[in-house]
C-alpha cells in the first residue's frame, strides 16, 4: 500500500493557498445581517452569508457564523447602553435594569444562535452547489 491509498479528508484536499479567513467573512456576515435587520430572520442570512464565503469545513462556517452573529449583537448592545444612559442609571427602577438585561441576554441567544446556524447552512449550500 502506497500513500496514496490512505483516505484522505476534506482538509487534506483543499489547496494549501486556501486560508480561512473567519474573521473577515464573519464580519462581512454581520454587516450583511444588520443592513438586512428589517428582513424576518437577519440574523440566519447573515450567518449564511459568513457561512457561504467561508466554505471549508462545517466547523469553519459555525466560527465564521457565531464571528458575524456577535458583530450583528454589537447594536443591540449600544442600544442597551444608551437606554440606560437615557433612564439615568440610577433613577430607573432596579426592575427595568433587570428585565433589560435578560431581555438582552435572550437577544444575544438568538442573534447568535441563528448566525450559526446561516454559517452552517452556509457551508453545506456551498458544498452542494
Amino acid at each position: 500500500m502506497g500513500p496514496d491509498s490512505s483516505p484522505s479528508t476534506l482538509r487534506d484536499r483543499l489547496p494549501a493557498e486556501t486560508e480561512s479567513n473567519t474573521l473577515g467573512y464573519g464580519l462581512v456576515g454581520g454587516v450583511v445581517g444588520i443592513v438586512l435587520s428589517a428582513v424576518p430572520l437577519s440574523t440566519l442570512l447573515g450567518g449564511l452569508v459568513a457561512g457561504y464565503l467561508e466554505g471549508g469545513r462545517f466547523e469553519d462556517g459555525l466560527k465564521a457564523g457565531a464571528v458575524a452573529g456577535v458583530v450583528m449583537f454589537v447594536p443591540f448592545v449600544f442600544l442597551f447602553v444608551l437606554l440606560l444612559a437615557f433612564l439615568g442609571f440610577g433613577g430607573a427602577p432596579a426592575a427595568l435594569g433587570v428585565f433589560g438585561a435578560v431581555a438582552l441576554v435572550f437577544v444575544a441567544a438568538y442573534t447568535v444562535g441563528f448566525a450559526v446556524l446561516g454559517g452552517y447552512l452556509g457551508v453545506y449550500i456551498r458544498r452542494e452547489l
